[in-house]
Formats: structure tokens, sequence, C-alpha cells
């Protein structure tokens, strides 16, 4: 499939350009929470809609990771972005390390929210049947949510962040985008990146936790960093909206090339 421009807004006029990918479960209003408190005046952020998600819902394509890099590359290339940062939520992150691959001397910064590590991810029988079975079932998709969160959040949350990911995805891409992000391994392809690189865990997350990314995301990358969020689980966005943007947003300040 050939790149299409992925629909976006853009937040901000800083100087520093950063895509902020979305990941398996929800579209661009995944950061709605965050919105509020950016720095818009040193950062300007684009939010994307993958291929079979909110305005791009209906988008056919390959609903693979490596696809949805060379979207962000073209979409790039339309918004005169000639380097810039890429912020991926979980399947988001597998997409940013994916950028690494294919666009390296344009990234400034890598950072991944609970990101699905290049190798993929590797699920037991009867978890790859809760996941697969998720695209047609909302109780799986509450079940995996309330999972990586730790059994800690309030039903009612539960329920909108499932209503939100069923409008705002299409099935069969949803299903498809699970082959990808799970099963692909590409990290031979990114090991040993200069780029400057930092994962943030939550806590509470069983699934991708601190302990997963310092045997992969830290053991990759020559400028790997890692932050653990202590009252966060799956999604940071949600849970802890103000110690993820001041750990993000302290961690792209400090690249300083214009």
């Amino acid at each position: 499939m050939t790149s299409f421009m992925l629909p976006h807004e853009l937040h901000g006029s800083g100087t520093h350009k950063v895509f902020a990918v979305h990941g398996w479960f929800a579209d661009r209003s995944a950061y709605a929470p965050v919105l509020p408190d950016l720095d818009r005046t040193s950062f300007q952020y684009a939010l994307v809609d993958l291929r079979g998600y909110g305005q791009a819902r209906d988008a056919d394509g390959a609903y693979t990771t490596g696809e949805a890099a060379r979207d962000l590359v073209a979409l790039a290339d339309r918004l005169g972005w000639a380097r810039f940062s890429v912020v991926g939520h979980s399947m988001g992150g597998a997409i940013a390390q994916r950028m690494l691959a294919i666009a390296p001397h344009r990234l400034r910064t890598v950072v991944g929210v609970s990101p699905v590590p290049a190798s993929g991810l590797a699920l037991p029988p009867e978890q790859w049947e809760l996941f697969a079975d998720a695209a047609h079932r909302p109780e799986n998709r509450r079940a995996i949510i309330d999972i990586t969160t730790g059994g800690h959040r309030p039903a009612a949350w539960l329920d909108r962040m499932v209503a939100r990911s069923l409008a705002e995805s299409d099935p069969k891409a949803f299903r498809a985008w699970l082959d990808s992000w799970a099963g692909e391994d590409f990290h031979e392809q990114v090991e040993g990146s200069t780029v400057p690189a930092l994962a943030v865990a939550g806590a509470l997350d069983p699934a991708l936790s601190a302990d997963l990314l310092r045997r992969t995301w830290l053991t990759w990358y020559a400028r790997a960093e890692l932050h653990e969020l202590p009252c966060a689980g799956h999604y940071a966005m949600d849970e802890t909206p103000l110690e993820l943007i001041r750990v993000i947003e302290d961690f792209l300040r400090r690249d300083r090339d214009e």
C-alpha cells in the first residue's frame, strides 16, 4: 500500500516538532488528557490517526508498524518537518522504533510510553485468544484494560475506555494491527541506534513492565533511558497526565539541535 496523509491536528508553535502516535485501543484522542498542559511554546505536536482509527477509520492499508512509519515520514514531508521527535504509546511505541529503521537521520529523539518492544510481544495461547477476540468482543477489551492497569481503575473509566475504543477503531483493522505489533520482530534493524530513546513504564502494568524494557529497550539503544511512573499502569495519559508530561518534555528539551 502507498502512503497517504494521516489525519492530524497540530498543537503549539515551537521549533521542536513532535509526532504523538496512539496505541492499539484508541485514536488520537488518547492524548486528550495531556493537551491542556503541553508546552506549546517550545514544541509543536502533531497528533495523528493511524489507518483504521478515528478520521482514518475507513482507510485501507496493511495495518502494520512499517506502513505506519512510512505514513509518518510522508506526513513530516508534507508538514515541512526536516527533523522531529516521536512519542508513541504502546503499539505507537513500536511504530516510533520502526522509524529508527527507515529514517534515523530525521529523528531527534524517540519516546515510548509503555512501548511494545521492537521484538514484538509473545503472548501465551490463552492471552493470544483474549487479544485476538477483542476485535469483536467488548468484554475482552475491558478485561485487557483492567489487567494492564493493575485492576485499580474505576468501572466507569473502564467502560468509557472501551466505548471510545469501539467507536474509534475499525474491527478488521484492529485485528490486523495485532499481528504486526505483537508478531513482528525487527529489533536487529534498530539495535545500536544512537538516537536518544526514552522508555516510560507504568509500575502497575504487568504486560509492558520496566523489567521487560530493561531487557529490550535498554539493551538495544546506545542512548536509552527508562523512567517508571509509580502510580500509572498502561495508560499514563489518563492515569498520571501531569507526571507524564513532565518526564517527556524534560527529556525532549535536552535535545538542542535546531
